[in-house]
């Protein structure tokens, strides 16, 4: 079985995980796609995906876009 199909997000609006920004208003609807997120039982999977294949948008893993390429860049040694 792939992750996927046990993700909580799969009943759930795709947009709810893409905000258009990361702060102000999106700021909530962040806060919305994490509390899904968190009853997920492949967080771990979903977020190590999106870490692994670069992916630029939205929410994976409980973690925004900013916050991958902050991870990213510890993994790696460089201090973005």
């Amino acid at each position: 079985m792939n992750w996927r199909d046990a993700a909580a997000c799969r009943s759930e609006d795709p947009e709810l995980f893409f905000p258009i920004g990361e702060d102000g208003l999106s700021r909530q609807q962040i806060e919305q796609a994490r509390a899904v997120c968190h009853r997920c039982p492949v967080l771990t999977d979903c977020g190590s995906w999106a870490l692994r294949n670069g992916e630029r948008d939205g929410v994976w893993g409980a973690m925004t876009a900013d916050e991958r390429r902050r991870r990213l860049g510890r993994l790696s040694g460089s201090n973005p």
